[in-house]
């Protein structure tokens, strides 16, 4: 003879959802937030290295800056032992606790449309700032400074010739 009473077993799992970090003082389950127990900060400099390696990563953008930020990085690049150009040049960031805004400075290649290529640096640079930060990005403001003709990068590169 077979016994028909099905035994009963107290539930044994929890849903994701609920903390095994203790309970409520009648038997609930608290659940407690990684932020309650300590505070993330992310510096400017980091969102800003993070926006210039994703622009700098988008086929069309040849280098980031204007002007004298583009002088002193060439300037750098050809004095030993001083570095490589930075990759925060052409980027200033405002980051608040759970926002962020980027203002980007573009050199172009010459031939890619501007307005597709803007947007293209725009997706690249929001989504690498929010998968790595968490932050909410509110703006990226994109300034083209300049547009590079393929003949120029032959003259950059000649060596200086000087009169004897």
């Amino acid at each position: 003879m077979t016994d028909q009473t099905q035994l009963s077993r107290p539930e044994t799992t929890r849903p994701a959802s609920e903390s095994t970090h203790g309970s409520g003082p009648h038997g609930e389950s608290r659940r407690t937030e990684p932020g309650a127990r300590g505070r993330t900060t992310i510096a400017d400099g980091v969102v800003a290295k993070i926006a210039g390696l994703a622009a700098r990563g988008v086929p069309g953008v040849q280098g980031m800056g204007g002007g004298i930020i583009r002088g002193m990085g060439t300037v750098r690049e050809r004095v030993p032992g001083a570095g490589s150009r930075s990759v925060t040049g052409g980027v200033k960031v405002e980051v608040g606790e759970v926002q962020t805004a980027v203002d980007l400075s573009i050199i172009v290649e010459y031939g890619f449309p501007i307005v597709d290529l803007a947007g293209d640096v725009r997706t690249e640079v929001i989504a690498a700032i929010e998968r790595m930060t968490g932050l909410e990005v509110v703006e990226v403001n994109i300034t083209v400074t300049d547009v590079k003709l393929p003949d120029e990068e032959e003259e950059e590169q000649a060596p200086e010739r000087r009169v004897v």
